[in-house]
């Protein structure tokens, strides 16, 4: 028996291009990783797939370290990156799935479907040969079909009314906005929703500052809740927009990367009205740079539930075949110095995601007397020495509860099933013409439509349809929420850029609350410092 295992033995080490002795040989972690190749694929019981191998073996060896550290194929790579970029190649639509049918909501100014004459309500039935309507695909797979390199072509059937007319589309670069909401929440007030951090965020926002100040704006609520982040730089640029030249933003440091820290270049257009961001549990990465940026700076405040607390810088390594590896090289810190990234243990990243169930159980939610505040990680603002602190997050300067005042699960339902979806599609189908004849711009709609009963009598018969029983007092709860989606929904879909939120935020805790404080200048100025 001791010859036999002798006899594997030796081959083995002259794979790993090792010998045999009497000594026990040390190997470097790098030899002992070929080895492990050679001996793998040499020896398996199977074919080894060696690109399956090698992505199995990085994804382990970086799941060994923090929880952002990541490893992408080619295709998660791109689909990744797309939105961070502020483009993709596609057709320029915006589309809905009611039932199982591709409904154009809204074609991209300058994009190839506006300019082959694609309108909001046609409903793509094929593209290059294969049926898209009647299979229940999910919008992934119908992206699969309109998407593609840049210069190629997809020709599309698409069902006007009951006419079908036939396009031939050369697929183009479309463009991936970061601002998602622009609109005056009142005669002096503007709202910006910022949904990610990407190469062309801070243009958009520019823009929009300069577009509501003709308008009237003297104070700005900046909405980064649902925010994930993006690139750090984005988040630098967008911060310089609110504060004076030279002033810190962030600062990185890191085990093999030289300590920096980021300042302003140049003055900010917006750098004397009111300022108020509001964040959730969701707000992370560069939408904390920013907010960590306004408040220790003093510039402006936070309004909502504790931040995310990702304070790892991660940098892109691309390999030649457009995988990457998004490797976690420094911590940044807010201008007071503090880290904001919540506690972790290598190679634990499931316990590390189970955070913001921990932090319902413990009430935080709820209650802001359960955000942890420790005094070893208490630090102090620039200008005006507010107590901020580290360790997890950006805590609020005014805390909002989580707001579930209009939820049922009736209106869980409601939404799930996409009743709501398809009973605007629907109602903006049949009445576009008259709609848009009687309200010609937002403004106008905004000022003067009210949803009909017999839209909100129509949902709720589709709902029963689909098996959504009705329920008077959970609808009595809801409905006022369930209309405001509605009219919402109806003016996303009539006109380009339509705002959405504008008809849900009067219902939005974290947003009257904003708007309450950036109303009252002595409260604002109290909790500032001055």
């Amino acid at each position: 028996m001791k010859n036999i295992s002798r006899l594997i033995l030796i081959p083995l080490l002259a794979l790993a291009g090792l010998t045999l002795s009497a000594q026990v040989m040390e190997l470097t972690p790098s030899q002992k990783l070929r080895a492990a190749e050679r001996i793998i694929n040499s020896f398996y019981v199977e074919d080894v797939d060696d690109a399956e191998l090698a992505t199995e073996a990085i994804k382990a060896m970086l799941k060994t370290l923090d929880p952002h550290s990541s490893y992408t194929t080619p295709d998660e790579t791109k689909e990744f990156t797309a939105p961070l970029e502020g483009k993709f190649s596609g057709i320029g639509i915006t589309f809905n799935m009611p039932e199982d049918t591709v409904y154009v909501i809204q074609t991209i100014t300058g994009g190839p479907s506006q300019k082959a004459g694609l309108l909001p309500g046609d409903r793509i039935i094929a593209a290059n040969d294969t049926v898209l309507a009647g299979r229940k695909m999910k919008n992934s797979e119908v992206m699969k079909h309109l998407r593609g390199p840049e210069g190629t072509e997809v020709r599309l059937q698409v069902k006007r009314g009951e006419e079908l007319i036939d396009f031939n589309l050369v697929r183009a670069e479309i463009p991936i906005y970061s601002v998602d909401e622009t609109f005056m929440a009142d005669p002096t007030t503007g709202y910006i929703a910022v949904s990610r951090f990407g190469e062309s965020t801070a243009q958009e926002v520019k823009g929009a500052i300069k577009a509501l100040k003709k308008k009237g704006m003297k104070n700005l609520i900046i909405d980064l809740s649902g925010n994930g982040g993006g690139y750090l730089g984005a988040a630098f640029d967008m911060a310089g927009e609110f504060l004076p030249k030279n002033t810190p933003v962030v600062s990185t440091s890191g085990r093999a990367v030289a300590p920096q820290t980021f300042v302003t270049e140049e003055q900010g257009d917006f750098l004397d009205g009111r300022v108020v961001v509001i964040a959730n549990q969701y707000t992370a990465s560069a939408a904390e740079i920013l907010s960590g940026a306004l408040q220790d700076n003093d510039r402006g405040l936070v309004v909502g539930r504790r931040t995310f607390g990702k304070g790892l810088v991660q940098r892109p390594f691309p390999f030649p075949d457009g995988s990457m590896i998004r490797l976690t090289t420094s911590r940044y810190y807010t201008p007071s110095g503090r880290c904001i990234q919540k506690p972790y243990e290598k190679g634990k990243s499931e316990e590390y995601q189970l955070d913001l169930l921990n932090r319902m159980a413990s009430g935080e939610l709820w209650h802001a007397d359960s955000i942890p505040q420790p005094d070893s990680l208490r630090y102090e603002t620039l200008r005006k020495h507010r107590p901020v602190y580290g360790g997890g997050g950006i805590t609020p300067d005014v805390f909002v509860p989580v707001d579930t005042t209009y939820y049922s699960p009736y209106y869980r339902d409601l939404m799930a099933k996409a009743v709501v979806n398809r009973t605007v599609v629907n109602y903006v189908d049949k009445n576009r013409s008259e709609l848009l004849k009687k309200y010609p711009t937002e403004e106008a709609f905004y000022g003067g439509f009210v949803l009909p009963d017999e839209v909100v009598q129509a949902m709720i018969e589709r709902a029963t349809e689909a098996g959504v029983s009705f329920k008077a007092d959970e609808w009595e709860r809801s409905a006022p929420l369930v209309r405001a989606v509605l009219k919402g929904l109806i003016c996303r879909d009539l006109y380009e850029k339509g705002s959405y939120y504008r008809a849900v935020a009067p219902l939005n805790k974290d947003y009257t609350e904003a708007l309450r404080l950036i109303n009252d200048p002595e409260r604002y100025n109290k909790l500032l410092g001055n």
